[in-house]
């Protein structure tokens, strides 16, 4: 196996927001497109844990009672609380060696971290210099991913109304709050409202135009020449 070639943590952008908004298919268009001048690498957590359980060649890398914990999850919408922590570190180091990421690109969070105790864990891992919170009513959230607006959701197997609202409440109570504890550690916070209708072309627009103008210095310094 060839050596890494990043140290960890890696620099990091986070995307907040209830489910439905449209956050996977930003992070795509973040990996097509990059920010700051650098390349991007979308780790779309959940994602992650679907490829996982449907028999791709990443589910090798798991042990079976992994895989059967991995289809809880999904099953009931749960989150990976502290203690499951080493399980999401080895799917995310899984994807860094797949993309081949690079010390100067930029990981794009997904999915992780969900709650103050993931964020914690993560710091090791990822430095966040930024959070890209897209915002979005409950009912343009139905619309959004009843309608695939942001056609990423024909092969989901958790996107029933019940799975749906307990995604949302989940967002409330455990997620959102993130969002202040990343404002308190010095990171930059670009809030996007989105629509029913917000396309992910125009979701980045918004997220380029603030990149522009509140750049994370970190991410636009030139690293020190060796």
């Amino acid at each position: 196996m060839l050596p890494s070639s990043y140290s960890y943590p890696v620099d990091s952008i986070l995307l907040l927001g209830p489910t439905g908004v449209g956050k996977s298919p930003l992070g795509d268009m973040m990996a097509v497109k990059g920010l700051f001048g650098r390349r991007c690498h979308h780790f779309d957590f959940g994602a992650e844990l679907r490829q996982a359980v449907t028999g791709t060649p990443n589910s090798s890398a798991f042990y079976h009672d992994e895989i059967a914990f991995i289809h809880g999850v999904l099953e009931h919408g749960l989150l990976l609380e502290n203690e499951h922590f080493p399980l999401a570190q080895k799917i995310l180091s899984l994807f860094l060696d797949r993309v081949v990421f690079a010390q100067r690109d930029i990981l794009v969070l997904n999915g992780i971290p969900r709650h103050s105790g993931q964020a914690n864990d993560i710091a090791t891992v990822a430095h966040i210099h930024a959070v890209i919170v897209l915002d979005c009513t409950a009912d343009d959230v139905f619309f959004r991913i009843d309608k695939n607006v942001g056609g990423d959701r024909s092969t989901r197997i958790d996107d029933n109304r019940e799975l749906i609202e307990k995604k949302l409440a989940i967002f409330r109570e455990r997620t959102a709050p993130l969002i202040e504890h990343y404002a308190q550690t010095g990171s930059v916070v670009y809030p996007i409202p989105v629509s029913g209708t917000m396309t992910a072309e125009q979701t980045y627009d918004h997220v380029f135009l603030f990149s522009r103008t509140h750049p994370p210095v970190a991410l636009v310094a030139e690293p020190p020449q060796g």
